[in-house]
């Protein structure tokens, strides 16, 4: 599914050098539920970018799938966040003069789906989220905690074969952090592979796999034992 061999992540701004990765290898099976944690800064959303295909790696190789992605096109990239990648991001990232279902079809837009197929599947999306009467109200009408259900819903749409999720509950109270959280659960129980960075433990509980960053390496990679379930 996600493997990563020896991969690095060079900043550099004229003279200046900032090392973000040094050398991460890794690897994620299919149907795995991975938290990924550490401080800020430790290197840990850089290597969900890489991941998500939003940022290149200086060095290393990553594959996906399969496929070695290492060498392919801006395009090419693109067309995999379209199919295989769903996101899931703290802040939401809703067009807010857009309404929950039409900020749902949006990845379908850029996949070229009908317009009637676009439709059927975003509702479908929204009902696996509870937010089926909600599909005509605009993100300003609607709660963070169901804002991020739209988010999630939106990432699903196109039936990813995994998401990736940074800091999905960083701007939600404990009750709602539960049931975005239950959520995700239900996601990765069907079969989506889940990979979430987090800093709260309590969050990362829930995942089946704990990755432990500092200063751009992984210093600790375990299988959680007392994990939280629904």
């Amino acid at each position: 599914m996600i493997k990563l061999e020896n991969v690095k992540k060079v900043y550099t701004t004229g003279e200046i050098s900032l090392t973000a990765l040094k050398g991460i290898s890794m690897e994620i099976k299919p149907g795995e539920f991975v938290s990924i944690m550490g401080p800020s800064g430790c290197g840990k959303s850089t290597l969900m970018n890489i991941m998500g295909c939003l940022d290149r790696m200086t060095s290393g190789k990553y594959t996906l799938n399969g496929r070695d992605i290492s060498g392919l096109s801006d395009n090419e990239l693109a067309e995999i966040r379209c199919r295989e990648i769903g996101f899931v991001f703290q802040s939401f990232n809703l067009l807010p003069r857009m309404t929950v279902l039409e900020n749902v079809e949006l990845p379908m837009v850029y996949a070229g789906i009908p317009r009637k197929e676009r439709r059927e599947r975003a509702l479908a999306a929204l009902e696996k989220v509870d937010l089926g009467n909600r599909i005509r109200h605009r993100p300003n009408e609607i709660s963070g905690g169901q804002k991020q259900r739209v988010a999630i819903a939106r990432a699903i749409v196109n039936n990813p074969s995994i998401i990736l999720a940074d800091e999905p509950t960083g701007n939600l109270d404990t009750k709602v952090t539960k049931e975005i959280m239950k959520i995700i659960q239900k996601l990765n129980d069907d079969g989506t592979t889940v990979v979430l960075v987090t800093h709260e433990p309590d969050v990362a509980q829930y995942s089946k796999r704990i990755i432990h960053m500092l200063d751009g390496e992984i210093i600790d990679d375990k299988l959680v034992n007392d994990r939280k379930i629904f």
